[in-house]
């Protein structure tokens, strides 16, 4: 498979979702954590997905609790820190691996796609961003220091 349409996910809400759903559209997906130094770029992302949104952005959040047990919330809490502390309203999935042999199926791809430094595959730490073209293309991965706002000319070039 080389696109991402054929993997689906659980939202914050315990809804399947398809990735398909969001055929035609540019993706950031981004694994986050709500008690990291990094949490504030979930304001950045916000922000990013306000500016684009109307012009064919649409950015995941993927919470995972692998790195310092820095995402140690259910859906619930996850879902009304985002909302409460950033004003998050672009669409939160359900906490997932995305690192190890249980690494939801997505990272799996994600990481083969677009490697990191020096070529690794694993993700390094919260915040690591990959962003997909309108055709389910992998054409970037972002470290997880890239502030949101950097990313701003890559995601308008895909638009």
């Amino acid at each position: 498979m080389s696109d991402i349409y054929g993997f689906s996910a659980t939202t914050l809400r315990g809804e399947e979702r398809s990735l398909a759903d969001y055929r035609g559209q540019v993706l950031l997906i981004v694994n986050t954590a709500s008690k990291c130094g990094l949490t504030p770029q979930y304001k950045g992302l916000q922000a990013l997905y306000e500016q684009f949104r109307d012009r064919g952005l649409v950015i995941l959040g993927f919470p995972c609790d692998q790195f310092g047990h820095q995402e140690p919330g259910s859906e619930a809490q996850i879902s009304e820190f985002c909302e409460i502390n950033y004003g998050v309203s672009f669409p939160m999935f359900g906490k997932i691996e995305v690192n190890g042999s249980n690494a939801h199926p997505l990272y799996q791809h994600l990481k083969e796609q677009a490697p990191g430094l020096l070529g690794s595959k694993g993700i390094k730490w919260n915040f690591t961003k990959f962003l997909v073209n309108r055709d389910g293309d992998v054409v970037k991965r972002y470290a997880p220091t890239d502030k949101p706002e950097k990313l701003a000319s890559d995601i308008e070039a895909l638009l």
